[in-house]
């Protein structure tokens, strides 16, 4: 469908009207209402579960709408699947990337176009591929290049060339900065404000609240499956948007900090690691969160793979507690008191085949099972305990962890270090991809782990979380070490000094 379909000059080129859905008991779309104009941004948002990701695979053709109206151009639109959304004019960027790895850059923006011959020669699909590279601002790369070799930032942004070489009227944005470092997220929104002017209507999906006031014209709000009326960013503050999307004020994102660590319980010494440039050393003591600030590809979160074992030390020790961590295998780590929840809970945080039962145990087997025999009253037990302080409902705890919500998943992924005693437990990322109010609850949970005496190191790009979080604040910067600061001997604008351009915050 082109965008010159006659239509009401005053009709959105997207519209959806009192649209539902129901899965067994959950409605997840409640006569929810949704539009998006020509050469608009109207960014999407709402806490995990409240239907975002349930209509955006609706307008993709994914699920059939239980009742509601979709108008595209003017027109009522019935969509079979996602052909034939695709047909209409509609695409989506997923968190979940499509490419293929092995194929060059040309062969993935033509993926699956039926409208070219199989026969096409590399040359001349790699001159056709060319426009729409640069259209997103890829014109450096070669065409013929193969995708395994790009970064995670020109991967998203070659998903959107596949889409302008379709013709996409409509692109919705889902997540798209959730992986990436600040400065390939300033490429994805370049390329947010070029299809903008080029009068395409943009559905921008996102948790980081700051891109909706930088880059939406408008903003519409799920709760509970159902919408509320878009309404300008201009004319919203933060605090009114997160009180819409949670029913109520947030008071208190973050919790009070530790006023008295206790004895140190973590020692690095002299580390040495992938993507370490030089030695750390570093101390966290008892009841402390120690906040690992830094860009993506900056060290902190290798430093965090190599103390749990999931990454091979060069040099250093870790000891916990007095005791030298062997530098072998993530087991070890484990049995020296160490748990880690890396970044990425979908491909190794999580079992997202299995149930959430099995996934709030699976770190504690031996205090759930006797001889190699699971004792089901035990792991039952344990499960419900760790649900319930982390507010997890008891009622999914037999649902596969991957039928969650990211907030949810994100609870499992850290609960179920709780099962038994820890003497340090290390966060990748803790809030990746977790709505504001999940955030909260996070922060609330971890909290509460150290107050326990467990001592806490994370690793984040989040320079606000690392702010109202950290009783300690380290910086890096391309694998060094920059500073190691009490959170009162910092602020953002040194802190973002030291994790992009050192040098002039040492002046």
């Amino acid at each position: 469908m082109s965008s010159g379909d006659a239509m009401n000059p005053s009709e959105p080129y997207l519209r959806v009207d009192a649209l539902s859905k129901t899965f067994g008991s959950i409605r997840a779309l409640d006569r929810a209402d949704f539009e998006v104009g020509h050469g608009e941004v109207m960014a999407l948002v709402g806490e995990n579960g409240a239907g975002k990701s349930t209509l955006v695979k609706i307008l993709a053709g994914m699920y059939p709408p239980d009742e509601g109206r979709i108008r595209l151009g003017g027109k009522d639109v019935h969509f079979g699947g996602s052909t034939q959304s695709e047909h209409a004019g509609i695409a989506v960027v997923q968190q979940e990337l499509s490419l293929v790895p092995s194929l060059s850059i040309a062969d993935n923006v033509f993926l699956g176009d039926t409208r070219r011959g199989w026969r096409t020669r590399p040359r001349a699909l790699a001159r056709a591929a060319t426009p729409y590279l640069e259209q997103v601002g890829l014109s450096e790369l070669d065409p013929r290049a193969p995708v395994e070799h790009l970064s995670v930032a020109e991967r998203q942004l070659i998903e959107v060339a596949r889409l302008l070489a379709r013709d996409a009227r409509v692109v919705i944005f889902d997540e798209p900065t959730a992986a990436l470092a600040d400065r390939e997220i300033q490429r994805v929104k370049t390329v947010v404000r070029s299809l903008r002017e080029q009068r395409r209507s943009i559905i921008y999906v996102t948790h980081r609240l700051d891109e909706v006031f930088d880059l939406a014209d408008r903003v519409t709000v799920f709760r509970d499956g159902r919408s509320s009326a878009p309404t300008a960013t201009s004319d919203l503050t933060l605090d009114q948007l997160i009180s819409m999307m949670l029913g109520g004020t947030l008071e208190g994102l973050f919790p009070e900090r530790a006023t008295a660590p206790g004895a140190i319980v973590l020692h690095i010494q002299n580390l040495m690691t992938d993507n370490v440039a030089e030695p750390v050393n570093l101390e966290v003591r008892k009841g402390e969160i120690v906040g690992l600030a830094g860009q993506l590809g900056s060290g902190a979160s290798d430093v965090l793979r190599a103390v749990a074992g999931h990454q091979p030390r060069v040099s250093g020790t870790v000891t916990v507690s007095g005791s030298t961590v062997p530098p072998t295998s993530p087991s070890a780590a484990i049995r020296c008191g160490i748990g880690y929840s890396s970044s990425d809970r979908k491909r190794d945080g999580l079992f997202l085949q299995r149930s959430v039962v099995e996934n709030l145990t699976s770190p504690s087997l031996d205090h759930v099972t006797t001889a190699g025999w699971l004792r089901p009253r035990a792991e039952r037990s344990m499960s419900d305990r760790i649900a319930e302080t982390f507010t997890i409902d008891r009622l999914r705890l037999g649902s596969v962890a991957g039928a969650l919500s990211g907030g949810n998943q994100q609870k499992i992924a850290v609960g179920k270090w709780t099962g038994h005693p820890l003497d340090v437990l290390l966060i990748d990322e803790p809030t990746r991809g977790v709505d504001v109010g999940a955030r909260a609850e996070i922060y609330r949970h971890l909290r509460t782990i150290a107050e326990q005496g467990t001592a806490i190191v994370i690793a984040t790009s989040d320079s606000q979380e690392i702010l109202g979080l950290a009783d300690t604040v380290v910086a890096y910067f391309k694998g060094t070490q920059v500073s190691v600061r009490r959170r009162s001997d910092t602020d953002s604008r040194l802190l973002t000094r030291e994790i992009t351009h050192p040098q002039e915050a040492s002046q």
